[in-house]
């Protein structure tokens, strides 16, 4: 696969008289790992809504693997993958009805989805809770599924909003790795998250939205040498406005240290 898999042209979009999205533009091409960042409110998670589906009544356009999502087609959904910063899991379910429910949402049938479902708990170090209801997991094993269920149908794109939420530390390495395999077999990644460390190691491009528009778009080294900053932290600081963290940290500080 390879090409433009999602292209964004003049996107724009308001909630009441709150204008959320201001003419935001850009492209991704296949087997890119894009990281989506900005301030809280930044329109974030109201572009990767748009393109999943969720939200409508938009302007502009909004196209995934060439076709213009707006004519109402819903197959290009067979083919992406979502992990939701805040997903609602169906806890009265057990991991084996919840993936293999899903599994066949995404078209597989429910001896494949079993199987594989399965396969990835077990390598997720989670298969002796696969019968179990969810509802008795921990934040992170229900993390772990919500990620299960994001690949199971082997997508094409992945749109990730926080994915690393409570996992231990040796699942980060098992998911950081299989996102850079992911890209490698063509597969493209959405990443969105306030980690900056790890977007900065993980993006092939940055994308920085700010009040809704987007205020830089290159690899983390070009955005490095136009902004002249050392971290990606820095960099977002700087392009947002915000430099005051040091002064709210100290007087954070003062307020709980009165008597």
């Amino acid at each position: 696969m390879s090409g433009k898999i999602i292209t964004i042209r003049d996107l724009r979009k308001s909630f009441g008289s709150t204008e959320v999205l201001k003419r935001i533009d850009f492209s991704v091409e296949a087997g890119e790992i894009i990281g989506y960042i900005g301030p809280n409110g930044a329109g974030k998670s109201t572009t990767v809504k748009i393109m999943l589906g969720i939200i409508g009544n938009y302007e502009g356009e909004v196209s995934i693997f060439g076709e213009d999502i707006a004519n109402g087609g819903f197959e290009y959904k067979r083919r992406i993958g979502y992990v939701p910063e805040t997903g609602e899991l169906y806890e009265s379910l057990t991991a084996s009805e919840y993936l293999t429910f899903m599994g066949q949402i995404y078209g597989l049938d429910i001896d494949e989805a079993d199987q594989k479902a399965g396969r990835l708990m077990d390598l997720f170090g989670i298969y002796d809770s696969y019968h179990s209801r969810i509802s008795t997991y921990s934040k992170g094993m229900k993390q772990k599924v919500m990620i299960i269920a994001s690949i199971l149908h082997n997508p094409d794109i992945l749109f990730l909003d926080e994915p690393l939420n409570g996992l231990d530390a040796n699942s980060v390495i098992i998911v950081k790795e299989l996102l850079n395999q992911f890209a490698q077999s063509g597969k493209t990644i959405f990443y969105c998250s306030h980690i900056m460390e790890v977007v900065e190691k993980i993006s092939d491009r940055i994308l920085l939205i700010d009040r809704g528009r987007i205020v830089a778009d290159g690899s983390f080294e070009e955005l490095k040498a136009k902004s002249l900053q050392g971290s990606l932290e820095d960099i977002l600081n700087k392009l947002t406005g915000f430099t005051g963290h040091r002064e709210i940290a100290g007087e954070i500080i003062s307020v709980i240290e009165e008597e």
